[in-house]
């Protein structure tokens, strides 16, 4: 699987539309039986782009490519996907709105800030360590740029706002640039992953290094 799960709103919309599929209503025959992660024709389509995506780049990856993946016509794709940039979407959306929630969580909670950034950076870091493919490093293509990822950018600047409101709580002034870097520190593991240092096949090694994270960001903001 691309990760634990899917973002909520995402499963909802792939979910329903398989659901049109299995129903007979709408939807198109397999090429082929299932051969990729997901409980979803949708899912499977999201965890074969995510690995073409990250392997041979966005740009070079075709529909087509992405349907033989998962064994399906590249028609059938587009019933779930009407173009690649949604695919992509749902992809950099994964990444973000689980960490997302927990942080509006825990703004409205009343916790004490450090102990929220920290909670809140332990679980950003731990899922994008162990997800099968490094997503995250596609945040900065420069597709991502463009309208279709409109609400991908706004959540990502949401969650970016929430680190920087948690971690000047805890230094105790909002415009000292220290507030900046727990976020800059728990996305390193992107550039980790990306350079083979941390990867998703050594859970022992992601747990030290989730937890190197945690101590950096506790040192800077204190």
């Amino acid at each position: 699987m691309l990760r634990a799960c899917f973002a909520p709103g995402i499963v909802a919309s792939v979910s329903n539309r398989d659901s049109e599929r299995s129903s007979g209503k709408r939807g198109r025959p397999r090429a082929a039986d299932a051969r990729r992660a997901g409980d979803t024709a949708a899912e499977e389509i999201l965890d074969a782009a995510a690995e073409l995506f990250s392997s041979r780049g966005y740009a070079a990856t075709s529909t087509r490519a992405i349907a033989e993946a998962v064994g399906i016509r590249q028609a059938s794709l587009y019933h779930y996907f009407a173009t690649k940039d949604l695919i992509l979407s749902a992809l950099l959306e994964s990444t973000v709105q689980g960490p997302l929630a927990m942080a509006r969580e825990i703004a409205a909670s009343g916790r004490d800030p450090l102990d929220a950034l920290l909670t809140l950076a332990r679980s950003d870091a731990g899922q994008l360590l162990s997800s099968t493919f490094n997503v995250g490093a596609l945040y900065h293509l420069p597709e991502v740029s463009g309208e279709a990822f409109a609400a991908f950018r706004a959540d990502r600047t949401e969650l970016a706002q929430h680190y920087h409101r948690l971690a000047a709580g805890v230094i105790g002034d909002a415009t000292d640039p220290r507030a900046h870097l727990p976020l800059r520190l728990v996305e390193a593991v992107i550039g980790l992953r990306s350079d083979g240092t941390v990867g998703p096949e050594d859970p022992q090694r992601n747990s030290q290094m989730v937890d190197a994270i945690c101590a950096g960001i506790a040192k800077v903001v204190r």
